[in-house]
């Protein structure tokens, strides 16, 4: 169990160093970050997918019957729709976000409940199995990147100071320790909840990529940039298929 919690902890805090990747990356000049950050964001919205498709919801229905999985499925995407309504739970993947013109502090709460939900999530996939567990982390950090970068940008744009906004950034990644460390207690003594949290877990990955990532590479997907989201889209789905390759069942 002792090493299980160490991978649990290795994992968020990998997911908790996007902060320091968007930080870096804003750094570079703007023609770049124009060319990497559409690019990154094609990529997390591919892990997200494979991350549903191939390791979630799958792992959920081995081990509960679909009668019992589809509705929590369903339950939590419409959960997360009304989380979107009441905290902004749906991040920008872009330096000028439209969706994001509410107060600084708001988007930090959205952003440290969406790092909480992602702590539990990390939890319940390292309990379930290496190879899942892999493939959600490297979901998750590859959906954070373009994320907080978009956060930053936000937060610098309504007159914080790079500094402060790292800070504040930092804390709120913070709340994925609490959730992995919270998940991982409830979950050894609740192991009949993992196929649920699973089949939530899945719900939110799948509403953020299919409600949030994909209409926004449809908007930004014009001539061969917007084909090129194909084969990096496809790349994410491959990197998960690998990670569950690599990590096993």
């Amino acid at each position: 169990m002792n090493g299980l919690a160490g991978l649990i902890i290795t994992a968020v805090l990998a997911s908790h160093g996007a902060v320091l990747v968007a930080a870096t990356m804003l750094k570079l000049p703007e023609r770049v970050r124009h060319v990497i950050i559409p690019a990154a964001v094609a990529f997390a919205a591919g892990t997200m997918l494979g991350a549903v498709f191939l390791g979630l919801l799958p792992h959920a229905l081995a081990h509960a019957p679909a009668q019992q999985i589809l509705p929590w499925t369903l339950g939590g995407i419409l959960g997360f729709f009304v989380l979107e309504r009441l905290l902004i739970w749906r991040h920008c993947h872009d330096e000028q976000c439209a969706f994001h013109q509410r107060t600084a502090e708001l988007i930090l709460i959205g952003d440290g409940l969406h790092n909480l939900i992602d702590g539990i999530v990390l939890a319940v996939a390292w309990s379930t199995s290496p190879g899942l567990g892999m493939a959600t982390t490297v979901a998750i950090i590859a959906h954070e990147i373009p994320q907080e970068i978009g956060d930053f940008a936000i937060l610098v744009d309504a007159g914080w100071s790079p500094r402060r906004a790292f800070f504040w950034n930092q804390i709120s990644a913070a709340t994925t320790l609490l959730g992995a460390l919270g998940g991982w207690w409830l979950l050894s003594s609740l192991a009949p909840a993992i196929p649920p949290m699973m089949a939530v877990a899945a719900a939110g990955f799948l509403y953020v990529a299919v409600a949030d990532i994909l209409p926004g590479l449809h908007q930004r997907g014009h001539g061969l940039a917007g084909w090129l989201q194909i084969p990096l889209i496809l790349s994410g789905v491959a990197t998960i298929a690998l990670c569950h390759g690599l990590g096993g069942h």
